[in-house]
């Protein structure tokens, strides 16, 4: 069985890491498994990825003109939206390829074209990594939920004509994947739930298959020992905050982490905590949060990662609409218990009360309140951390991902032997 991973990149953000993590997952359970890649960051000789400057010229001038057909609406939300229009050179690379089955992952960013996926010529699985694949466009729909009949009249695009944008990149995919014998992966329940309850994917099987995670690398660790290692305080509680784009990705809610931080500044524990943050660089224009903020910038690599989750004390991720985060599950896996509001995939990794806390959605008292009950009680701590690995272990390891995809690749093949 020889499976063929196409995703936009490898290693940098969510989606292509979990991509990559699944293709490492495979080969170490001996099975025959390649990424084909837009831009490559590894040095993974089994990641395929342009060689030639001008193939890595044309990807990059690809992506930016992919996102032309959403600057004519000149008050839409910052939001990504992807339009997939332009043509692109997958079929010839496949074709060079000994291959049985393709695991499409995160391909935006224009490195597939929505009319290319029937063109493919291989059994397909799709792993979703957002919602794009059944939206109109958009990656998060803000909880509008025009995807259950076509789209059209998009918030995002601050649209009121049903036959927008967005409506055109749904019939596109309407008409280009409506015969297609795909099998859907979500990662997490609520994002098979929407899956399913969409227009597009409405008929199709969905499996829920969790990202997994090298349980060996991302561990807890001596908290102290690492601290002094990477330059952090010993005598604070540190918070830890982290995804792509960090501090501007609204979605990921860094401003409900501003208002507790700051409540909790008001409420005592001014001198007590620090801030770590993860995915952004010292901003030009200090944030004052009330406490001292330690960037750490990118940090694409596992080790330096799990170091600094190891090193925190609690992980918090107020995002306002998610899948299941990489960094929740790697924060559980290094220990670290960890604080986000109850929406999304959020509820299938922190368990409240159990292995971290689960605070109203948007209410920033209660998301302050899950940071103290936390951080108040030593010996809950611990407790808390070690039912955090303890679930990692159980859930969201490496090996069992990739065990369970191998089933559904064998499942997928028999069924659709002849695509």
């Amino acid at each position: 069985m020889k499976i063929l991973h196409i995703s936009t990149k490898d290693l940098e953000g969510g989606g292509p890491r979990a991509a990559y993590r699944l293709h490492r997952g495979l080969q170490n359970i001996n099975i025959s498994s390649q990424m084909l890649v837009q831009q490559k960051m590894s040095s993974d000789r089994t990641v395929i990825a342009p060689q030639t400057n001008l193939e890595k010229g044309l990807a990059k001038i690809g992506g930016i003109l992919d996102t032309i057909p959403s600057k004519f609406y000149r008050q839409r939300e910052p939001a990504l939206f992807s339009t997939q229009w332009l043509p692109d050179a997958i079929c010839s690379r496949i074709a060079r390829l000994d291959v049985d089955l393709i695991n499409l992952h995160w391909v935006e960013d224009n490195y597939l074209r929505i009319e290319t996926m029937a063109k493919l010529g291989q059994p397909i699985v799709w792993t979703l990594h957002d919602m794009w694949a059944f939206t109109g466009g958009c990656h998060y729909d803000d909880n509008c939920g025009r995807y259950v009949e076509s789209c059209g009249a998009c918030p995002q695009l601050k649209s009121d004509r049903q036959y927008d944008l967005s409506r055109w990149v749904w019939q596109r995919k309407f008409h280009a994947w409506k015969n297609l014998p795909l099998t859907i992966v979500t990662p997490s329940e609520w994002l098979a739930k929407c899956a399913g309850s969409s227009s597009l994917f409405k008929n199709l099987r969905v499996e829920v298959i969790p990202n997994g995670v090298d349980i060996q690398r991302y561990k807890p660790v001596n908290r102290p020992i690492v601290r002094e290692l990477i330059g952090l305080p010993q005598n604070k509680h540190l918070v830890m905050f982290g995804a792509i784009k960090a501090t501007s990705d609204r979605r990921k809610g860094f401003y409900f982490l501003q208002a507790a931080l700051e409540s909790l500044c008001q409420s005592g524990w001014q001198n007590k905590l620090e801030l770590v943050v993860v995915g952004a660089s010292q901003p030009e224009k200090e944030i004052y949060l009330g406490f001292k903020t330690h960037y750490l910038g990118k940090l694409n690599d596992d080790i330096s990662l799990a170091q600094v989750y190891a090193a925190a004390d609690v992980f918090v991720a107020p995002s306002v609409q998610d899948n299941l985060p990489n960094t929740v599950v790697e924060a559980i896996a290094c220990g670290t218990p960890a604080v986000a509001f109850n929406i999304g995939g959020m509820p299938e990794i922190i368990e409240h009360h159990v292995n971290g806390y689960l605070a109203q959605p948007f209410e920033i008292e209660d998301l302050a309140k899950g940071i103290v009950w936390i951080l108040e009680n030593q010996e809950r701590h611990q407790k808390l951390g070690d039912r955090a690995r303890a679930k990692a272990k159980q859930e969201f390891s490496q090996e069992l991902q990739a065990r369970r995809y191998a089933s559904l690749y064998r499942t997928h093949l028999t069924l659709n032997p002849n695509c």
